[in-house]
């Protein structure tokens, strides 16, 4: 079928919406037109550096409705409201003990530009198209393999749960799937994009005593405070490790990095009190770090992907937070309409937006 998608030919160029051809779908597989998807950091990553096979069509926190399903597919019928996230096999070791996240085809299955099959289902002038994330959400209508497809209830705005596919998810399960930080603990989150504040509001979910929310941005650390953060410190102006020894009288029990700048990352995991723990979410460059004040310290450093999360549990709870009022996360996002997808990407480097949302239909 023809679709329209949001396509980008080389690194860095200008995505361009283009009439593609859209394959049917296999046995385990699942049509959805999309009603809007999430501009991901991830997204940004993958267009600049050429993590993917190019030509490509990026998009993977789709939301959107289920037009058609595969003779195999059991999880959700013609009509359902779903939500796309990552891929993983579901067969490994890391999967069947309920961490995808960590699937050992992860990469293969995310970044390289096809199905789990091997093959691709877009194509342009019979020329194929690459995959992301085994769905490539920027476009009208998307494939994906119902093991990375979670439904959802009818009775919120589908437009807007999107970026619960990843970033989102990313940086709330990273608290409460991983550091799983205990009733009146203390935790330190750098970085007050959609991956710190949705970090910020789990910790409040978590009842954290402390949550210090650290940025160089104003604006984003007040809207910090406004969700959940009890003290909020900006990098650019303050000694951030020293204020949060002197808040928390001696270092945070945890910290959240979502930034990848290397100069961050040490500060967070000096900022830990004797036997804390950090956990890194972002691409980090190579990066020197204190191996004697860890050790010495006790302290413990982990890396974390999708927040450790099995989307169609996680999801749904965050979703049911939301509902209560505990997980306004829609206070992240701003929608731009599909062909202002340049102008999307370029608010969000700019840390005009923090979470942008393209309405496709």
């Amino acid at each position: 079928m023809k679709i329209k998608a949001a396509v980008t030919h080389n690194i860095g160029e200008d995505f361009k919406i283009e009439e593609v051809e859209l394959s049917n779908i296999k046995e385990n597989e699942v049509l959805v037109k999309i009603v809007a998807v999430g501009v991901c950091h991830t997204d940004a990553v993958a267009w600049q550096a050429g993590i993917s096979p190019f030509p490509i069509v990026l998009g993977h926190e789709g939301s959107g409705i289920v037009e058609k399903i595969g003779s195999n597919v059991r999880a959700v019928l013609p009509g359902d409201h779903v939500v796309l996230s990552y891929s993983s096999c579901r067969e490994c070791a890391n999967c069947l003990s309920g961490h995808p996240s960590t699937c050992i085809r992860f990469a293969d299955l995310n970044f390289r530009g096809k199905m789990e099959d091997g093959s691709t289902r877009l194509s342009q002038n019979n020329h194929p198209i690459s995959t992301f994330f085994g769905q490539s959400s920027f476009g009208t209508y998307a494939i994906a393999n119902e093991k990375n497809i979670v439904k959802v209830e009818k009775d919120i705005d589908l437009a807007l749960l999107g970026p619960l596919g990843c970033g989102i998810q990313t940086g709330s399960g990273t608290v409460l799937n991983k550091l799983r930080p205990g009733f009146g603990s203390t935790i330190a989150i750098f970085g007050c994009g959609a991956v710190g504040l949705s970090a910020v509001m789990a910790a409040k979910i978590a009842g954290c005593k402390s949550i210090i929310a650290i940025d160089i941005n104003d604006e984003r650390l007040n809207l910090a405070s406004e969700i959940g953060a009890t003290y909020i410190l900006n990098g650019s102006k303050e000694d951030v490790v020293n204020e949060i020894t002197m808040l928390t009288n001696g270092g945070v029990d945890f910290a959240l990095e979502t930034t990848g700048v290397p100069n961050v990352v040490k500060k967070s995991i000096t900022a830990l009190r004797p036997h804390g723990k950090c956990a890194v979410v972002g691409v980090t460059p190579e990066t020197t770090l204190d191996i004697n004040d860890m050790v010495s310290k006790s302290k413990t450093l982990i890396g974390v992907i999708e927040g450790d999360a099995i989307p169609q549990l996680f999801i749904p709870e965050l979703i049911a937070y939301y509902k209560d009022g505990r997980f306004p996360f829609d206070k992240l996002v701003k929608y731009y309409h599909f062909e202002e997808i340049n102008q999307a990407f370029e608010d969000s480097k700019e840390g005009l937006t923090i979470k942008p949302i393209l309405r496709i239909n």
